[in-house]
């Protein structure tokens, strides 16, 4: 699950870089889009703090996969972000059992959600994909 930890920091982060670059209801949800990672983030922190013990730290900053100067490339991110996440979150499934199993599969459930409707703002068809979370 510290994997999906560092996804989570990464989407946070990447939200922050994401919104500047977006207007009006774009903007807004990218602004619930960072809200719920950083819910989740928070969420797992807990659970790993009182689990093991180890948290893996948050970095400063993240490195981008390209540059994001406007809303076509800000929407491209954000659609990486949420598909990313996703794939962490899809890679602790396996390792997982019970309530964390639920957590993990909500997660990528959400992550899969997400992707769906940056596609849809951003014109990308088709706007779903099979099996989310799944290395292209």
């Amino acid at each position: 699950m510290s994997d999906a930890l560092a996804a989570e920091y990464a989407a946070v982060w990447a939200y922050g870089v994401i919104g500047v670059h977006l207007g009006d209801a774009a903007r807004s949800a990218a602004r619930a889009a960072e809200a719920a990672h950083r819910s989740r983030r928070d969420a797992l922190v807990l659970q790993l703090a009182e689990g093991s013990g180890q948290v893996p730290a948050d970095r400063a900053g993240y490195a981008l996969p390209y540059p994001v100067t406007d809303r076509a490339s800000a929407l491209r991110l954000a659609v990486e972000i949420e598909e990313r996440t996703a794939g962490h979150w899809r890679a602790a499934l396996p390792h997982t059992d019970g309530v964390d199993r639920n957590t993990a599969l909500a997660a990528l459930t959400d992550c899969a959600l997400r992707a769906t409707r940056w596609r849809r703002t951003a014109g990308v068809t088709p706007v779903t994909v099979p099996f989310p979370g799944r290395p292209v």
